[in-house]
């Protein structure tokens, strides 16, 4: 049966492209690195022969990320110039921000109600 999300990839025509910007910028740390991919908490990144470009259909999938404080890291990437589609919106239980990636991928950022 299966039970649950072990994790996700995000693929690139150059890792590098990538790398950086969740790294970096979001700040994810880097558990596991290999040429042509690396690992982040449960999301992998890797560069991938089938890929090329920017995403010609960023809204077909999303990379969730929690946060404790979606207001303080909003105003963060704003700051470090990451565009946002969609600024901090409550949907009652949770609070999502959309944001996109160097090769225009969505990202969403999950605060529920009950962290501060």
């Amino acid at each position: 049966m299966i039970t649950g999300l072990a994790g996700a990839s995000i693929w690139s025509e150059n890792l590098n492209n990538l790398l950086p910007f969740y790294r970096d910028v979001l700040g994810l740390g880097v558990s596991v690195q290999t040429p042509g991919f690396v690992v982040l908490g449960e999301l992998g990144l890797g560069t991938h022969s089938q890929v090329r470009g920017r995403n010609a259909d960023p809204a077909r999938h999303m990379v969730g990320l929690t946060t404790n404080d979606i207001t303080a890291d909003w105003k963060r990437l704003k700051d470090a110039g990451v565009e946002f589609v969609e600024d901090p919106t409550d949907y009652g239980n949770l609070t999502i921000a959309t944001l996109k990636d160097p090769e225009g991928n969505l990202v969403q950022l999950f605060q529920s109600s009950g962290a501060a």
